[in-house]
């Protein structure tokens, strides 16, 4: 057998994997012509046609509303922008409770946070990642308002499940489908099954716009309500004749037309970035399918799993070896590896202290919050626990850049390390 590279043999890889370029010349023509026309942003804060924003922004916006089905797509700078202005689109209150996964970046928790809302944390399911539906039936209080549902590394979480709860107890739904542009559940597109779905067009996600993010909903209340905290709601809001003026406080969360000139572009070009990642990660999955102490990504019948990473389960008690090791072993042999994912969202310090908004710990212990229970004690999502520390290795070598040669690599990588882990111990 060869000798790991970690042990001084030689590694399977010597050169880098191409990095994932999504802009080429469609893209530069596109930003030359906005740049032509001199006119960067057509916001204003006022009831005019362009409270709505340029041109561009609304082509760019019926772009992603044609391909997801939907009624209203409201572009804004970000997708952590676009979670905050779905949590405030729905009247979310100070005191309200929102059910979240702790296995996520940390703006599908926070967004509840700024309308000073309670985060509750759920825990996953050990095979998806993606929110237990028993687990967020538990956290159920009579405080609760809505549920922020991830469909975290591209993979579709249990929508059927999560929205009988939220019928059955009357909360809202809003999607983070941020990793998840292009993934189907059971005929659906994620993000249009909820109330409001948002995704996201940071620099690394499947396309981009540098940063940006898009909500989508066919709630034409939530669009506006959308529209309004997108663009300093508080000055139209009387002459839009809204009557419910909660959370209509408006922030700039506004794209630019430079950024939404891109997004038009990258939209041409989605489902063929999108399908090339799904077979360069059904490759890797059968060449690794048989691989003892490995578990490939699940995939839920009836969904389309759009792989934004290519996340495994690792199985260290059989394979002798920490996880630690062996993602330093794989490394070694030239190929991305990382254990863990992030660490769960209530073991961060703003939740162990509950300290967010000025040092009297408000929401938490703010009058509002009083009588809330919630725990943000280690131990109350034990399978998050267990996959951050010591069950979760990711690598993201499988996006649309790549050759089947190179996830070739990928396999060959992990299964050397796999026959020669007895040289780790």
């Amino acid at each position: 057998m060869a000798k790991l590279a970690i042990r001084g043999g030689n590694p399977i890889r010597t050169q880098p994997f191409p990095a994932y370029q999504t802009i080429g010349a469609e893209e530069k023509r596109a930003v030359m012509e906005v740049m032509d026309r001199g006119v960067l942003s057509q916001f204003q804060g006022e009831d005019t046609p362009n409270f709505y924003g340029g041109p561009k922004v609304r082509e760019f916006e019926k772009a992603w509303s044609d391909y997801l089905g939907v009624r209203h797509a409201v572009a804004v700078n970000s997708a952590t922008s676009g979670l905050n202005a779905a949590i405030g689109a729905l009247g979310i209150a100070p005191g309200d409770e929102v059910i979240c996964t702790p296995y996520t970046m940390t703006a599908s928790a926070t967004c509840a946070l700024v309308y000073h809302a309670i985060p509750v944390f759920a825990d996953v399911d050990p095979d998806t990642f993606n929110l237990d539906p028993e687990a967020v039936r538990r956290a159920i209080t009579p405080r609760t308002r809505a549920i922020v549902v991830v469909h975290l590394f591209g993979q579709p979480a249990d929508m059927d499940a999560i929205m009988a709860i939220a019928r059955e107890h009357n909360l809202k739904v809003v999607e983070d489908a941020a990793q998840a542009p292009g993934a189907m559940y059971r005929g659906r597109p994620v993000g249009t099954i909820g109330d409001i779905g948002i995704f996201s067009l940071n620099y690394h996600k499947h396309i981009n716009t540098g940063e940006g993010g898009i909500c989508v909903t066919n709630d034409d209340t939530l669009a506006l309500r959308l529209a309004l905290i997108r663009n300093h709601g508080e000055v139209v809001v009387g002459s839009k004749g809204v009557q419910d003026i909660a959370n209509t406080v408006g922030w700039n969360y506004r794209m630019t037309e430079i950024e939404a000139a891109i997004g038009v572009e990258q939209m041409r070009k989605l489902e063929g970035l999108v399908s090339r990642r799904v077979t360069l990660a059904k490759r890797l999955t059968d060449l690794l399918a048989e691989v003892p102490g490995i578990t490939p990504p699940f995939v839920t019948p009836g969904v389309r799993h759009v792989y934004y990473l290519y996340a495994l389960k690792l199985n260290a008690a059989q394979l002798g070896v920490s996880r630690q090791r062996f993602v330093q072993a794989v490394q070694a042999e030239g190929v991305p590896m990382v254990g863990g994912y992030v660490k769960p969202l209530y073991l961060e310090p703003l939740y162990q202290r509950k300290i967010a908004w000025g040092n009297a710990g408000c929401p938490f212990s703010c009058e509002h919050a009083r009588g809330s229970k919630v725990s943000y004690a280690k131990g109350i999502c034990p399978v998050t626990e267990r996959l951050y520390e010591s069950d979760l290795v990711f690598t993201n070598a499988i996006h649309a850049g790549m050759s089947e040669r190179d996830v070739e690599d990928v396999a060959r990588a992990v299964i050397k390390v796999v026959e020669n882990r007895d040289e780790l111990v």
